[in-house]
């Protein structure tokens, strides 16, 4: 039987019932406060744009004749709230160029109007007896899913390499999937965000192996480094690899396959940016290059198909025996990444030299 109601309450409502002594956030079963203010600066950032949060969980109870809410789940980010309102913590940069540095009375009339008008679901629970209460707490609080490493990421970092590879993410990850690199499954686990996060360790410290990606999480936690700049070359080689590859068309190649299209988008990046590590000569591409460039794609394409074929029993040339293997196996490994953009490079060089 449904013992629960969902309704909807504006953040000034948690403000009026704390400062009546209305609002419980400190029940006996929930988890001390134990965000760090970055973690606080996301939520109201997320609320300032507009963005929802995930619904809270309250009870009450009659105290002296009046509605205490208790809060059962969520009083982390309920706290994060009112300290935001009381002036205690300033927005991060890392969240919002647009309010780095404001507290809420910094904010404008209407924007302060709008945070305390931003509505909050909640389940509120009813004629619910105490060990009730802890159980259904304790079944919020239960994975059933291990974390995987980006999720896991997700969860412990709040600061400038995460906004920016997240942002890199969310722009490409329809062409991803259109592309057949990704699936809608493996996005619903962040695989976009844990892509851009490995591309964009790549374009700041050159071809690397995936295991270095959270030593770029935190080295960029609190300074933005150079993060603006390889942004940008992000988004001048995606433009290129969608204009080598559009509507779908890299579904038909080899080159979705996520190992060859990491080292795709590092080849290109290198011939127009430069990449530290790959030892090959840059060669400037422009985009009146970009048919030479699809035919030589696709014939390594074609050539890996033919040469992969169990049944064609082919002499094998060496450069293209390396380039399999090190697409099949230790994919992710420095040494495996470097030969393969490298080999990529080599291709395409010999191609718009001539």
């Amino acid at each position: 039987m449904k013992n629960f109601d969902t309704r909807v309450y504006n953040i000034s409502d948690f403000i009026e019932w704390r400062d009546t002594n209305l609002l419980d956030l400190s029940p006996e079963f929930q988890r001390r406060s134990v965000w760090t203010e970055k973690a606080k600066s996301y939520l109201v950032d997320t609320i300032l744009r507009g963005k929802p949060i995930p619904k809270m969980l309250l009870t009450q109870k009659l105290e002296s004749k009046r509605n205490v809410r208790i809060v059962v789940d969520g009083q982390q980010r309920l706290r994060a709230i009112l300290d935001f309102y009381d002036g205690n913590f300033k927005i991060s940069r890392a969240h919002s160029k647009r309010h780095a540095g404001k507290v809420f009375e910094s904010l404008s009339p209407e924007e302060r109007n709008e945070f305390l008008k931003y509505e909050i679901g909640v389940d509120l629970l009813y004629d619910i007896p105490y060990k009730e209460i802890l159980d259904i707490f304790a079944r919020i609080n239960t994975y059933t899913v291990k974390l995987n490493g980006q999720e896991s990421r997700n969860a412990k970092y709040l600061g400038f390499f995460k906004q920016t590879a997240y942002r890199l993410g969310y722009d490409i990850v329809e062409y991803l999937i259109e592309s057949k690199v990704l699936t809608k499954s493996s996005v619903n686990r962040m695989a976009e965000a844990e892509l851009a996060s490995d591309l964009l360790t790549s374009l700041i410290g050159g071809v690397q192996t995936n295991k270095n990606v959270e030593t770029y999480y935190k080295r960029f936690e609190d300074e933005s480094g150079p993060l603006e700049e390889k942004a940008e070359i992000f988004y001048d080689t995606a433009r290129y690899v969608s204009a080598i590859y559009p509507n779908g068309e890299m579904a038909l190649t080899n080159w979705s396959r996520i190992q060859l299209f990491y080292s795709l988008f590092l080849s290109i990046s290198h011939f127009l940016h430069g990449v530290d590590n790959i030892e090959v000569e840059k060669i400037k591409i422009k985009p009146k290059d970009i048919g030479k460039i699809r035919v030589v794609l696709d014939e390594i394409s074609a050539r890996y198909d033919e040469y992969t074929s169990a049944s064609h029993d082919l002499d094998i040339p060496e450069e293209f025996e390396l380039f399999i293997d090190r697409s099949r196996r230790a994919t992710t490994d420095t040494a495996s990444r470097k030969f393969r953009s490298e080999f990529i490079c080599l291709k395409l060089g010999q191609a718009l030299s001539t």
